[in-house]
């Protein structure tokens, strides 16, 4: 019989072929970091396709595949998808010393992955607007010296200057305070949501000309309190324009033009790639 060590190490190993990253620490850090205690007492509700399973027991073996963890059944709040987060984990790619903010934490869980990869050194404000949720990950990431939780709304809030900035709730367009928080050489990663029939993961990248963004996977999210309405005089993409976006824009920096993809709120989208002329 496997020991919860052996399992626990075989599901990193998982984590990080899927990932395709080329850090090492990737594997690492999924195998050192104890995914039932960010859970609850067992036995657990998990999610597969439309069906929600009860595991048999408590044995912390039976969370350890890429499966969907209820932690709210009530609100929809899960502990989200391992292969999923290993893949976005793996595309922002954080380096020791880098400052995080993760919005949408939940039980912490994947704060706890996070604040491993920027040590030493580095940060990560965790911000859920759940109260439950947020004491829940308080409890959680004690042990995690670099973790700071934030009971608080992450999109009327102002975010710390942020290395890399996580994003798990759907959002109809990042409002521009995070934008602003984003550092030269930033990176993030949001569940985009501007119609119901687009749901995209969205990596953008600020570089000194501007944001650079690229629609990558499919993904669904809750949606995040605040920032998923869809704004007054919106020109909301149709699915072809939203998978042509290729620079993200402060309207107050750039106003739309022809290649606009979409226009919502403060910020819009083009299908034109940030060029050397542009500024950012």
């Amino acid at each position: 019989m496997s020991n919860i060590e052996d399992i626990r190490r075989f599901y990193a190993r998982l984590m990080a072929a899927n990932a395709a990253s080329s850090d090492p620490r990737l594997e690492e850090v999924f195998a050192s970091v104890p995914r039932e205690a960010f859970l609850g007492p067992g036995p657990w509700t998990v999610i597969a396709g439309n069906a929600k399973i009860t595991t048999p027991s408590a044995d912390p073996a039976h969370v350890y595949q890429n499966v969907l963890v209820t932690l709210d059944a009530e609100k929809g709040i899960n502990n989200g998808e391992p292969f999923l987060h290993a893949m976005w984990i793996g595309k922002l790619a954080p380096r020791p010393g880098e400052a995080v903010t993760h919005i949408g934490a939940g039980s912490g869980y994947y704060t706890a992955l996070l604040a491993m990869l920027v040590s030493p050194g580095g940060t990560v404000a965790a911000f859920e607007v759940d109260d439950q949720m947020a004491e829940l990950a308080r409890r959680n990431l004690e042990a995690y010296g670099n973790a700071t939780v934030v009971h608080g709304d992450a999109v009327t809030s102002p975010l710390p200057p942020s290395d890399i900035i996580y994003v798990n709730a759907g959002i109809v367009a990042p409002p521009a305070g995070w934008l602003r928080a984003l550092r030269p050489g930033g990176r993030m990663i949001f569940p985009w949501r501007p119609a119901e029939s687009i749901p995209f993961a969205v990596m953008v990248t600020h570089s000194e000309k501007g944001f650079a963004c690229h629609p990558f996977m499919r993904s669904w999210f809750i949606p995040c309190v605040g920032a998923s309405a869809i704004p007054p005089e919106a020109k909301i993409p149709t699915r072809e324009e939203a998978t042509r976006s290729r620079s993200v824009w402060l309207i107050e920096d750039r106003q739309p033009d022809s290649t606009a993809t979409a226009i919502l709120g403060e910020v819009w989208f083009s299908s034109d790639p940030v060029h050397a002329g542009d500024n950012g």
